[in-house]
């Protein structure tokens, strides 16, 4: 696992010692982190705040031209929210954890020219199973199911 997704690992881990759901997102530009976060939808009572949303939100209000090169690593493929709001800023490269327990929106994503480079992490992976089989029905929440 490169440092960029153990980081996000590192944001997953964290959201799920504090109650939450454990997906973490960073964001990086020009080989450097400039935002990272993780589900905080428990935590905060939020109904937006996934990882991908939180490390957007703590990346920061940024011109355009940065967001456009910018990498977002996830450990989870992204749902449509998350998805949107990457097309939205022009987010050209997604590296993402795994999709093997859940597959996101990466049709739409390579549709509109996102580079994706999935990695069916064995860390990730497993993370996510343990969590689905422990707590399901908030799992099924966070997935809009």
């Amino acid at each position: 696992m490169d440092s960029f997704m153990q980081a996000a690992f590192d944001e997953a881990r964290q959201g799920l010692a504090e109650g939450g759901i454990p997906i973490g997102a960073v964001i990086v530009h020009q080989g450097r982190i400039i935002g990272r976060g993780h589900n905080r939808r428990v935590q905060q009572g939020s109904a937006i705040l996934h990882g991908e949303m939180d490390a957007l939100e703590n990346a920061g209000r940024q011109p355009a031209a940065v967001y456009r090169e910018s990498v977002l690593y996830t450990t989870l493929s992204p749902c449509p929210m998350c998805s949107g709001a990457i097309l939205l800023y022009g987010i050209p490269r997604v590296v993402i954890g795994e999709n093997r327990t859940f597959m996101g929106e990466e049709e739409l994503l390579r549709s509109r020219g996102v580079q994706l480079e999935v990695l069916q992490d064995e860390q990730c992976i497993s993370l996510m199973e343990q969590f689905i089989a422990e707590k399901p029905e908030l799992w099924s929440e966070d997935i809009g199911v």
